[in-house]
């Protein structure tokens, strides 16, 4: 059976939640100054936040998996997104560098959880292309924070009112969860799936594991589903029901930890790309300041707009066949960026790099439920979203004393490397040994 079309508002909101947990990243980088100076505390501290924020991440990410069939999709925004409210908050009237650095925890806690939710729910619900765009909706939200934390201080307001001012907009879209609850509990499970009325009219692929092992069950009776559905036990109306997967059985899989892995390795090419390319391109390249700033905005710009573009072509040739061109787009990138050649072959190979990996995060997600099996996805996305914050925070770290101790230039090897470790890491995670339960 198709896909039925996301409704409109649930797509609003979406893309909203993406913008909203971007936000706070541009925040943080302009407001920084004004807060280490009001604090008397050293720029160094910025650090202090920025792990208390991923502890928070990568905590509420991994269990948001696991506790979603328990909340459900909307009440986990609505609270996780109140939580994030509630922090930023914090924020704009923390009197001393300790209260920030809780705040931060909690935010991470809030933002873990929504990013999670949101994608567990977009791969079983959203086609190839929202799911794209969703994520560049992320994009978007890193690019406003600045501007609003850059007005606040212009106009004399200060750096807690801009905290403030995103504070509110959480509570605002927080409100639109809480008030759309129902409406996020119907989910199509994905192309050719069929659906079950179950409590509350959830479909099949979105009804709690625990609402499905508490319905009452008759002997097994066979149905035209279950030759499609491997292990179904059909109901009266001849549809599969989903047997109660445990936890044990999730991490069983090799698949998870080939994805997790995949998910961690992606996510330190896109930040190290951009945490190290300007240094890359004037002490290593020779280019002007001016130049290799244009050149990195360059690079998070082909990401934005690989994401709106991308979504449409993963559409018409299919989330698999646009996922390897992507794949291998981003060694070719590397490469680029390795080659000891004139500053402008870098710059292409930055732009080459962020546009063939704008739809990578998106579809690694979206095709979750194909490496591991539908009843496992939600859980193993939480583990992914989660392998990613570690190597967001871990590896572009350690490349920082890499480069640091030997040579800036050595960044488009260690990025050729990554790449080719990506490439790898995907093909042993799209394997799958066993037929998982469906």
């Amino acid at each position: 059976m198709p896909v039925a079309p996301p409704r409109t508002s649930l797509l609003l909101l979406a893309y909203l939640a993406f913008v909203s947990l971007g936000l706070p990243d541009g925040l943080l980088g302009v407001g920084w100054p004004s807060i280490s100076t009001e604090f008397g505390v050293p720029t160094a501290a910025v650090g202090l936040v920025l792990t208390a924020g991923t502890i928070g991440y990568l905590t509420s990410s991994v269990l948001a998996g696991f506790t979603l069939a328990r909340l459900g999709v909307g009440r986990l925004l609505a609270g996780s997104t109140l939580l994030a409210s509630l922090a930023l908050t914090g924020y704009a009237s923390a009197p001393g560098l300790t209260v920030l650095i809780g705040c931060a925890l909690v935010l991470g806690l809030g933002s873990g959880a929504i990013d999670s939710g949101l994608n567990a729910y977009a791969a079983g619900a959203f086609g190839p292309r929202h799911m794209n765009w969703m994520h560049a909706f992320f994009g978007l939200g890193v690019a406003i924070g600045p501007l609003v934390m850059t007005a606040m201080l212009s106009t004399g307001a200060g750096w807690r009112w801009g905290y403030a001012v995103t504070a509110a907009a959480q509570l605002a879209l927080a409100t639109a969860f809480a008030l759309t609850v129902g409406a996020w509990r119907d989910r199509a499970g994905g192309p050719g799936s069929p659906k079950r009325a179950g409590p509350a009219g959830e479909t099949a692929a979105s009804a709690p594991v625990d609402a499905v092992a508490a319905a009452p069950v008759g002997p097994p009776q066979r149905g035209p589903v279950d030759d499609a559905v491997p292990g179904g036990v059909a109901t009266p109306g001849g549809v599969a029901e989903p047997a109660v997967v445990r936890i044990a059985e999730t991490l069983r899989l090799p698949a998870v930890w080939f994805g997790a892995l995949a998910f961690a390795i992606y996510v330190a090419i896109e930040v190290s790309a951009g945490l190290y390319a300007f240094l890359l391109l004037t002490e290593g390249r020779g280019l002007s300041a001016a130049v290799a700033g244009l050149s990195v905005s360059a690079y998070w710009g082909s990401l934005f707009v690989g994401r709106v573009v991308q979504g449409l072509v993963a559409e018409r040739l299919g989330t698999a066949r646009v996922l390897r061109g992507s794949l291998l787009g981003m060694a070719v990138g590397a490469v680029l960026i390795a080659l000891p050649a004139p500053g402008w072959v870098t710059v292409a190979g930055l732009v080459v790099l962020g546009f063939a990996a704008a739809p990578v995060f998106p579809l690694l997600t979206l095709s979750t439920a194909e490496r591991v099996g539908r009843q496992h996805a939600d859980r193993v996305i939480g583990v992914q979203i989660g392998a990613a914050g570690i190597g967001a925070a871990l590896i572009p770290a350690g490349l920082g004393v890499l480069l640091g101790d030997t040579s800036v230039r050595l960044l488009g090897p260690v990025l050729t490397v990554l790449a080719v470790a990506l490439l790898v890491a995907h093909a042993a995670a799209a394997r799958r040994t066993a037929a998982p339960a469906d």
